[in-house]
């Protein structure tokens, strides 16, 4: 039984090897990534890994669909003979882990669970800041362990889903959160499970794309989503833009609405052995050590220089305030003042 994770990424290089050995160890076995405008490297890493017989690789650099770069490239990969062969697929962002409850933690474990699903919807738990301001080099599962109630009733956007579906022609395309294009021969045999393991009705499987509200959906399986990490990644974060809508910029309101820190959640690290061992063989490639290494730095610099930036200096200091609904402390003011007299464009005013 195959399973295709599809991933999108730009600029993602220190995160993608610590993405892609959770995901291995989780039971998947196939991967195509597409990549666009990448500045830190992450192509270059995915050549490599390529190369290694470990994914397929595509840049994805435009003309991009109405759309936008993440529906570009799913409809490409409709067409893919790859993806065409598939058993399962899972469309997924490099900020989402599949967090497995059952048995080993593993894709075949989640299928003996539910073993008449031809689609289970993973719900998104968020995962906030867990106070991190400096962004470090250290493994997201273990450095973001602060997350939303396991039952939510605002905000909506808090029981989205990813869909985990069997590749047997019910659906002909893959979609950033469902299925698209469904063959209406096929529906009527489709069988949606959530990820408590509770059998959903018809509407799931044409249209649904958030999960019901006021109940536990992450019994068997959820997905972990850490869409902020810590502030100074938030801040590159907002200068890259959003996977979906690239010219959609990101303010205070995208924070507020996925800083949830309430409850902790270390459920990943049932896996975590496993994929310590998968990161490890991954770095022990020179190359690929190589280019995790200078995407840190990337990183790093590049937060600097967005710093010296209306509105990426300005976006740090809410940043600093609204995580920690108190003034600004003595020493992140003397930090954004520094980089603020360090910006040439201050003399002129």
């Amino acid at each position: 039984m195959t399973h295709l994770a599809l991933l999108c990424v730009r600029n993602e290089a220190a995160f993608l090897l610590e993405w892609l050995a959770h995901h291995r160890a989780a039971g998947f076995d196939d991967f195509v990534v597409f990549s666009n405008a990448c500045t830190d490297g992450t192509d270059l890493m995915l050549d490599r890994l390529a190369e290694m017989g470990l994914l397929t690789h595509l840049r994805n650099d435009g003309p991009y669909d109405r759309g936008g770069i993440q529906f570009t490239a799913l409809k490409q990969a409709a067409s893919l003979a790859q993806v065409k062969q598939a058993e399962w697929i899972l469309p997924l962002d490099v900020d989402e882990f599949v967090n497995i409850h059952t048995g080993d933690h593993t894709l075949q474990a989640l299928h003996a669970a539910l073993p008449d699903a031809s689609a289970i919807t993973l719900t998104w738990r968020l995962f906030g800041t867990s106070g991190q301001v400096r962004y470090a080099d250290a493994p997201v599962t273990e450095t973001f362990t602060r997350c939303a109630p396991t039952i939510m009733q605002w905000p909506w956007r808090a029981a989205m889903f990813k869909t985990l579906y069997r590749n047997d022609g019910t659906y002909k395309k893959p979609g950033v959160h469902r299925p698209r294009d469904a063959d209406a021969a096929k529906l009527p045999r489709a069988r949606w499970f959530d990820g408590s393991g509770r059998a959903l009705p018809d509407d799931f499987t044409t249209k649904r794309i958030f999960s019901n509200y006021g109940q536990n959906n992450y019994g068997l399986v959820q997905l972990n989503h850490y869409p902020l990490g810590a502030l100074e990644s938030y801040v590159l974060k907002a200068d890259r833009g959003r996977a979906v809508h690239s010219e959609d910029l990101l303010g205070l309101d995208y924070f507020v609405e996925r800083n949830f820190n309430t409850d902790e959640d270390t459920s990943i690290h049932a896996l975590a052995p496993q994929r310590a061992a998968e990161l490890d063989r991954l770095k022990s490639d020179p190359v690929l050590a190589r280019l995790h290494d200078q995407a840190v730095q990337w990183r790093k610099n590049r937060f600097a220089e967005l710093l010296r930036q209306e509105p990426f200096r300005a976006l740090f200091g809410r940043l600093l305030m609204t995580s920690s609904s108190r003034p600004v402390s003595p020493s992140a003011a003397k930090f954004l003042i520094q980089h603020a007299q360090s910006d040439p464009a201050n003399s002129r005013n």
